[in-house]
């Protein structure tokens, strides 16, 4: 298959690394097993298993990664996959089949991160305890580790139980980092080089909690903050005294990925066609913003707005228009806990000179990024109205939702535009082509940098350059943020896209199928379909949703 060449001079003189990716085979092939009549109650049940399981041991006070307890807990594993593969669900409704499948990439995932992937190794913001803030899909994003610390769910100043627990969570951080000294001994020289950004800004964001008033004065609380400052500073010492010996690559590998894709997040399509697919979003997205800019060439550009009280003003504005939206064009069913969820994270003013790229196109109109936004409606709903069944009630492991959050959140973003979004502002549509070529560019250069055909740097040079309008040059923090969760977490970069494509495709079945039924498509149904179906594979969600298998949901 030839793929778009209009990129390939990036592949040409770029000196490349010839260094291999991780040479073990993508998987174990799981030994033959009889399948046996089983009910949905047991899988219910070894999903509980399987997710207690799943947590490490404790050790010295923290999580424990150690190769040894990996390696003696390796039989328990193995036989926790071999009864969920012994199971027979050929009979059960589709929509257990599709919990079992769900459990089965889990699986897959711990497999695939024991032997592959490695973090607690590779990768050294594994070890990062501390966030400030909720991630905006189900689970953080990118691979963390079991004991951390969620400084968002507290409310402060804290009761005496809310302080107990903040002092344990607290207290995993120094053993941890003692223990990361121990399992950090792989050679992946940008994972290890760009994750002391992120064990240094844990230093900062605890001296930061100190300094808060609920904080002063209380001895307990300020010498387990400052035994963390110490031990996370300790820790990013021995990082930099480490980092001048890494010089190995840090992708996985054109097989590796291709397999992890397939096989855990349950996405369709091999690297190569991941390759082809985002250079076809970038021509795509680079000439209809070209068509737009021409046909509003009469137009006035959009106005940036230029202090806090016209970012107000705007964010308002555009808040109100998409929830009517919504509402009015019967696009989704609309929940009391929408607005509230979006009105959140509205923003508030930059100044120019700091924008990065998601906050120039919020300064010129937010209902592109508010469209993305769709997340916080999804969690708000996970919230406010967990799905019935207690697999999908909690988030996938592994980052496995990436391909339905991710890509609905993007895929919706063309969706409501092309629905009427902006038809009281044509030049608001050159935003979203905008940011699906800048979601496209970064997503390549993370697939080059796992094949170890370029560097994390030279990855970010397609992110930057094949982004419209300059506006990934403006600010360097923002692509070396995504470009380095995206080494961590395989297929993240891609999702964005791939998921986009696999969310189109899903409303085509649909549509297709209430054709060939002579029953009428309506938008507000599909979106209203997807929404109860959760936050699981796109794969998934077509074959309940259309009765559409695909191959990639194999039952050995």
């Amino acid at each position: 298959m030839r793929l778009l060449h209009f990129l390939v001079i990036l592949l040409i003189g770029a000196g490349f690394s010839s260094c291999e990716a991780p040479t073990e085979a993508p998987t174990t092939k799981p030994a033959v097993v009889n399948k046996q009549p089983a009910t949905y109650e047991e899988l219910l049940a070894l999903f509980k298993e399987w997710r207690s399981f799943e947590r490490p041991p404790m050790l010295e006070g923290a999580p424990d990664y150690t190769a040894e307890t990996f390696e003696k807990r390796q039989a328990d594993f193995v036989s926790l996959q071999q009864k969920l593969l012994s199971m027979d669900i050929s009979n059960w409704p589709t929509p257990q089949q599709v919990d079992w499948h769900v459990v089965r990439a889990e699986m897959n995932g711990y497999d695939f991160n024991h032997r592959i992937l490695k973090p607690w190794q590779r990768d050294p913001a594994y070890y990062k305890s501390l966030w400030m803030d909720r991630s905006d899909v189900p689970a953080h994003e990118g691979p963390t580790h079991h004991g951390t610390t969620e400084i968002w769910t507290y409310d402060f100043p804290l009761d005496p139980d809310s302080k107990q627990k903040l002092l344990s969570e607290l207290s995993v951080i120094p053993p941890l980092n003692e223990q990361a000294k121990r399992n950090l001994t792989g050679n992946a020289k940008d994972l290890w080089i760009t994750g002391i950004r992120d064990i240094k800004q844990q230093v900062e964001d605890l001296t930061t909690i100190k300094t808060w008033e609920s904080i002063q004065g209380d001895p307990e609380l300020e010498a387990t903050i400052d035994a963390a400052i110490t031990s996370t500073q300790d820790l990013v010492g021995w990082l930099e005294s480490e980092a001048p010996k890494k010089t190995g690559p840090s992708g996985i590998g054109k097989e590796n990925y291709t397999w992890y894709q397939q096989n855990v997040h349950l996405v369709p399509l091999t690297w190569e066609d991941e390759v082809m697919l985002l250079k076809r979003e970038i021509a795509r997205a680079w000439s209809a913003l070209k068509l737009e800019e021409h046909r509003n060439r009469n137009l006035p550009q959009l106005k940036a707005a230029d202090s806090p009280e016209a970012y107000n003003r705007m964010a308002e504005a555009s808040a109100q228009s998409l929830m009517r939206f919504l509402e009015e064009q019967d696009i989704v069913t609309v929940k009391d806990y929408y607005d509230p969820a979006l009105r959140e994270h509205l923003g508030a003013f930059v100044p120019e000179e700091r924008r990065n790229f998601f906050w120039i196109t919020a300064h010129l109109d937010q209902r592109p990024l508010y469209s993305h936004f769709y997340h916080w409606f999804e969690l708000a709903r996970m919230d406010t109205e967990p799905h019935q069944s207690e697999i999908r009630a909690v988030p996938l492991l592994y980052n496995i939702f990436d391909s339905r959050n991710e890509g609905l959140a993007t895929a919706v973003e063309e969706m409501f535009m092309d629905a009427g979004l902006y038809d009281d502002s044509p030049r608001s549509r050159e935003i979203v082509y905008i940011m699906i070529a800048q979601r496209a560019a970064r997503g390549l250069g993370s697939l080059y940098a796992h094949a170890n055909e370029m560097t994390m740097q030279e990855a970010g040079g397609i992110h930057s350059d094949y982004t419209p309008r300059g506006w990934m040059k403006t600010e360097e923090e923002l692509k070396i943020f995504e470009q380095h969760l995206y080494l961590r977490q395989p297929g993240y970069g891609t999702s964005y896209i791939t998921g986009k494509y696999l969310a189109e495709e899903v409303m085509a079945e649909y549509a297709r199928m209430l054709e060939g039924k002579g029953e009428e498509f309506a938008l507000k149904n599909y979106f209203d379909a997807l929404n109860a179906i959760g936050s699981i594979p796109t794969t998934l969600t077509q074959w309940e949703l259309t009765g559409v298998k695909s191959p990639v949901l194999r039952e050995d």
